[in-house]
């Protein structure tokens, strides 16, 4: 039994939360396509952050027929894991328009780039607002 989603490990939340902090979205996992709309994108049809509210507070519910809860004292689910709502949206939702090339927190492209013998770092401004 884990004590947050993040900890749990054979759920899609968990490798959600893994993959974004990389800034990547789970090749096996749906997207997150938004709210319903007439023309609707391949996708799940709500936004990702109505999900993660859902997980967290179904998490924190404590009934005598639940053997686990999200103890009142955890900070909230993108707080825990240091990825604000509106850098966990765009990567989940707008991530080929964001990025070209590799992707990853400034520390893992230098190390991807001295490998490479590149000096250029494409998208080194947008993963140090989204994943920094």
């Amino acid at each position: 039994m884990a004590k947050t989603p993040e900890e749990s490990d054979p759920t899609s939340i968990k490798q959600r939360l893994t993959y974004a902090k990389d800034g990547k979205q789970p090749k096996q996992l749906q997207r997150f396509a938004g709210m319903p709309r007439q023309i609707m994108p391949k996708g799940l049809p709500f936004e990702l952050k109505s999900y993660l509210e859902l997980v967290e507070l179904t998490g924190r519910c404590i009934r005598e027929d639940k053997r686990g809860y999200i103890e009142s004292t955890h900070l909230p689910l993108l707080e825990r894991v240091n990825i604000s709502p509106e850098n966990w949206l765009k990567l989940t939702t707008q991530f080929t328009r964001v990025f070209h090339g590799a992707v990853g927190r400034p520390v893992s492209q230098e190390g991807y780039c001295e490998n490479l013998k590149r000096k250029r770092r494409a998208n080194i401004s947008n993963c140090e607002k989204l994943l920094a």
